[in-house]
């Protein structure tokens, strides 16, 4: 028996997507796809299945088996393995999440696409102020369909390894938050993420979409747009103010494999 599956990356955020049932990978299998070594290699697998409501589901599962609520840049993957699956050079697909129904808008060359997505009301929750390791640290918290911790200045690769941890797992989060680590210069906002179930990535499309939402309502940023520059590439974030976020951003198809059933990688 072989299971089809096919590898995307949005800005180098880079995932497994398997069409099937809603629970057709589970936790061990997930993180078994995953690892770099010994499997596919992927930072989440994005499981594709039938919704009534929507075109599509898709159910995220990050590299160490936990389930989030949603994925900005697993959803632009999804949005463009449905249009190449469905011959679809440009149009609008809605894909049903966990953290609600997601309208994406889909500009597809090939095995590449500009994807639009509707990212719900993403929410300022206030600031909250942290213990770590006898350090007192200010955090602003985001909500953008899942948690978001942000910390603005300027920070080096230390510190965003020693700090990103500590707050993905700390008490205030019983269910983990992601960290935001946000510089605002004219023109954006430069931003490293510790994801949630992850680590350190290339991309966080949530997180940019809540650092964007945050920063305006702080006063940090001023237009309509603002571009959010993360180590994979930029995104084009539109905040909303108590209305819909949308965030713009490329995903491409790296390569299509089968493995065996029960033996992924």
């Amino acid at each position: 028996m072989t299971r089809r599956f096919a590898k995307y990356e949005g800005l180098g955020n880079d995932f497994v997507v398997i069409d099937g049932p809603e629970r057709a990978v589970t936790a061990g299998d997930a993180v078994r796809l995953c690892d770099r070594r010994h499997g596919i290699g992927a930072d989440g697998v994005l499981v594709v299945s039938e919704d009534a409501e929507a075109d599509a589901r898709m159910r995220v599962i990050n590299a160490d088996g936990s389930v989030p609520e949603m994925c900005g840049n697993g959803i632009r993957c999804v949005a463009l393995h449905l249009a190449i699956a469905r011959g679809l050079q440009r149009g609008t697909l809605v894909i049903a999440t966990d953290a609600g129904p997601r309208s994406c808008d889909v500009e597809r060359s090939g095995e590449r696409a500009s994807v639009r997505v509707d990212m719900g009301v993403v929410q300022f929750v206030g600031d909250r102020a942290l213990e770590i390791g006898g350090e007192h640290v200010t955090i602003a918290v985001g909500d953008a369909g899942n948690p978001h911790a942000i910390l603005f200045g300027a920070f080096d690769s230390a510190r965003v390894d020693s700090l990103g941890p500590r707050i993905a797992t700390h008490a205030e989060f019983p269910a983990g938050t992601n960290v935001e680590f946000a510089t605002v210069r004219r023109g954006g906002i430069d931003l490293v993420v510790w994801e949630r179930g992850v680590g350190r990535t290339l991309a966080c499309g949530t997180g940019a979409c809540a650092t964007a939402v945050v920063a305006r309502e702080k006063g940090l940023i001023r237009g309509e747009r603002v571009r959010v520059s993360l180590p994979g590439g930029d995104l084009e974030i539109e905040p909303g103010a108590r209305a819909p976020t949308f965030m713009t951003g490329p995903a491409r198809l790296v390569f299509r494999g089968e493995m065996s059933e029960g033996e992924p990688g």
